[in-house]
C-alpha cells in the first residue's frame, strides 16, 4: 500500500527513535503537520518562534544525548533557523532540521515564501539536502540522522518540497547506510598513541586540558580514570564542564578568558597538554603566540580538521576520545615500567598548583547589594549539582561556568561558539521535555532572556515547570563590563533602562513570578521556586556594575589576568 511522502515521513522518524519534535506550522508544513496529528507516539512541541524550536530541539539533544529534531516552514519560518543551527554547528550538536519547501515547480521562481535554505545554511551545517523525489525521503532520512549523531556531531538539514510531501510512494526503510566520502575515524593510530604516552611518561609538568569531546563521546569516566591512576590535573573549557566532576581534587576549573588563576598557569607553565575533544578556540587559547610556551602539545580528536587549526601541535590523534582514552588507560598498566614514577614525578607540579589555587581562588567581594556569584553559588548548595543548568550569554554564563560546579556530563547547555544571545531558556525547555522530572534551570542575564521570552508561552502549554533565575543587572553585562574597562565608562547602548517587570511578565503567560532584592531572601525564594511544579521566573535585583573576573583582555596571553 502506498503512502504520502508526509506519511513516509512519520514512519521514517519512529524508524529512528524519534519521540519529540519542535516544530512550527506554516502552509508549507500542512501536510506533513496533518500526518504528524496522528502519530501520537512522537510528542509535538509547538514552540512560538522558529529560533526557539531549534534552540528547544538542542537543548533535547545535549540533555539526553539523542538527536534533536525540529520542523518549520518555507521561507521566513525557514531562515528563522539559522541562529540555531549555526549555534549547534559550532558546538557540535547533533541535530536534524527539517524545513518544509514550495512546490518543486516553483523553485527558483521567487514564489510566495520562498528561500533558498539549504544555500543559506550550507555554511553552518555538517550536510544539507533538498528532496526532489518522494522515492528519496527514506534514504535522506536515513543519511540525515547517520550523519548528525557520527564523527564529530552537527546539524543536518533536510528540505522538503510541499508537493513531494504529498506524492505516493511505497514505504520501505533502508537498513543500513553507507557514504564512501564520510568514513570518521574512530580508532586512533596505535603509533602515535605509543608516542603520546611516552612523551607523557617523561613529563614533569602535564595538564589535561579537555572539551566537549568528552561529552559527546562518553568519555567522563575514561578521562577520570586516566588521570586518577596518574594524578593529571584537568582543565576544562566551557563546552567540556561536567566532564570531569567540579569538586574533583585535580580538577583546575575551567582556563581562558574568564577562567581560573591556577588553569591559565598551569597551562603557561606545563611541559605537556593532553588536549582531548577540544579545539584550541581563541577564548581558551588567549593570544595564539604566547599559548603553552614551554609545552609539547598531545590533540586528541575526531575531527582532523580541527588539529593544528589554531595551535600547531606536536602528536596529533585522530580518533574517538573514548577510544583513545581507553588505549592509553590500558598502556599505563602495560608499560607499568614507563610510569614507575607516576605520581611522584610530578609532586612537585601538583604542589605548585596547590599553591596556585590556595592565592588566587574564584572569589567576590561582598558588600550591602545582591551579588550575582552569590545567587549562583546558592543554586549549587541548593541543587547540589542534582540539576540541568542552561545559561543565556555573556556574565551570567561565565558567573555560572565559576561557580557552579558541574558534577557530570550533560549537565550544562550553554552556547559556547556563537555566544547566542536568547538560546538558554528554549534549550531549558528542550531538556525539561527529556526528562521531565528533573530539575532544569536557566541562569539568564536580563538583557539575553528577553530574546526568546516568548517561549514563555510554550512552557505554559506544555507544562515544562523550567526555572528561570535572572540575574538583572540593568545592563548588556558583558559589554558594559568591556566598556567599563576599555572606553572610560561610555556605556553606549548597554544600559537597560526600560526593561519589563518580569514578575508581571510571567504571570502575564500564566507563570510564576517572584523577586529578590537582598541576600537574606535568596535561600527562601529559591527553594519555593525549585520545590513549586510551573514555570517560573526569578528576578534577582543583582549589583549592576559586577564585573567578571579573572579576565585576560582581548590579544593578551593566559598570563595576563586581570584579577580584580
Amino acid at each position: 500500500m502506498k503512502k504520502t511522502g508526509a506519511q513516509i515521513f512519520v514512519e521514517s522518524l519512529k524508524m529512528e527513535g524519534v519521540d519529540t519534535i519542535f516544530c512550527y506550522p506554516g502552509g508549507a508544513t500542512l501536510n506533513i503537520t496533518d500526518a504528524l496529528h496522528h502519530a501520537h507516539e512522537i510528542k509535538q512541541i509547538v514552540a512560538r518562534h522558529e529560533q526557539g524550536a531549534v534552540h528547544a530541539s538542542d537543548g533535547y539533544a545535549r540533555a539526553s544525548g539523542k538527536v534533536g529534531v525540529s520542523l518549520v516552514t518555507s521561507g521566513p519560518g525557514a531562515t528563522n533557523t539559522v541562529t540555531g543551527i549555526a549555534t549547534a554547528c559550532m558546538d557540535s550538536i547533533p541535530l536534524v532540521i527539517f524545513s518544509c519547501q514550495v512546490n518543486t515547480m516553483l523553485i527558483g521562481n521567487d514564489a510566495f515564501q520562498e528561500a533558498d535554505i539549504v544555500g543559506i545554511t550550507r555554511p553552518c551545517t555538517k550536510h544539507s539536502y533538498l528532496v526532489k523525489d518522494v522515492k528519496d525521503i527514506t534514504r535522506i532520512i536515513k543519511e540525515a540522522f547517520y550523519i548528525a549523531r557520527s564523527g564529530r556531531p552537527g546539524p543536518v538539514l533536510v528540505d522538503i518540497p510541499k508537493d513531494v510531501s504529498a506524492s505516493l510512494w511505497e514505504f520501505k526503510y533502508p537498513d543500513k547506510i553507507a557514504i564512501r566520502s564520510y568514513q570518521p575515524t574512530y580508532i586512533g593510530h596505535p603509533g602515535q598513541i605509543k608516542r603520546a604516552m611516552k612523551l607523557i611518561a617523561s613529563s614533569k609538568k602535564p595538564v589535561l586540558y579537555t572539551g566537549g569531546g568528552i561529552i559527546s563521546s562518553g568519555a567522563a569516566a575514561e578521562l577520570a580514570k586516566f588521570a586518577e591512576t596518574l594524578s593529571i590535573p584537568v582543565t576544562n573549557t566551557l563546552m567540556g564542564l561536567g566532564g570531569f566532576p567540579g569538586n574533583h581534587p585535580l580538577f583546575l576549573g575551567m582556563l581562558g578568558m574568564h577562567g581560573t588563576y591556577a588553569a591559565n598557569m598551569a597551562i603557561t607553565h606545563s611541559d605537556v597538554i593532553i588536549t582531548i575533544g577540544a579545539r584550541f578556540d581563541d577564548r581558551a587559547t588567549g593570544k595564539v603566540d604566547e599559548f603553552a610556551p614551554h609545552a609539547k602539545i598531545i590533540h586528541v580528536d575526531i575531527d582532523p580538521t580541527s588539529i593544528s587549526k589554531n595551535i600547531k601541535v606536536d602528536i596529533p590523534i585522530v580518533g574517538d576520545s573514548k577510544n583513545v582514552l581507553k588505549r592509553m588507560v590500558d598502556i599505563i598498566e602495560e608499560d607499568k615500567e614507563d610510569f614507575k614514577d607516576y605520581p611522584a614525578a610530578i609532586s612537585e607540579w601538583i604542589h605548585q598548583i596547590k599553591k596556585w589555587q590556595k592565592e588566587y581562588p574564584l572569589t567576590y567581594v561582598k558588600n550591602d547589594t545582591l551579588k550575582p556569584q552569590y545567587v549562583v553559588e546558592r543554586i549549587y548548595e541548593l541543587t547540589k549539582g542534582k540539576a540541568i543548568i542552561a545559561t543565556e550569554v555573556g556574565q551570567n554564563q561565565m558567573w555560572t561556568a565559576q561557580f557552579y560546579k558541574f558534577l557530570k556530563p550533560r549537565s550544562i547547555l550553554t552556547s559556547g561558539g556563537l555566544g547566542t544571545m536568547g538560546f538558554g531558556f528554549p534549550a531549558a525547555i528542550g531538556a525539561q521535555v527529556a526528562f521531565p522530572k528533573m530539575l532544569v534551570i536557566d541562569i539568564a542575564g536580563d538583557g539575553s532572556i528577553q530574546m526568546n521570552i516568548q517561549e514563555l508561552a510554550t512552557a505554559v502549554q506544555f507544562k515544562l515547570p523550567v526555572k528561570v533565575v535572572i540575574l538583572n543587572n540593568r545592563f548588556l553585562g558583558m559589554v558594559r563590563q568591556w566598556q567599563e574597562l576599555f572606553y572610560e565608562k561610555r556605556y553606549a547602548w548597554t544600559h537597560m533602562d526600560h526593561a519589563p517587570d518580569f514578575v508581571k511578565l510571567a504571570e502575564a503567560y500564566g507563570a510564576v513570578g517572584y523577586r529578590i532584592e537582598r541576600e537574606a531572601e535568596v535561600d527562601n525564594i529559591l527553594k519555593e521556586a525549585f520545590n513549586n511544579n510551573r514555570p517560573t521566573i526569578v528576578d534577582a535585583r543583582v549589583n549592576p556594575e559586577e564585573g567578571v573576573y579573572p579576565m585576560v583582555p582581548a590579544g593578551a596571553s593566559l598570563k595576563e589576568m586581570l584579577l580584580v
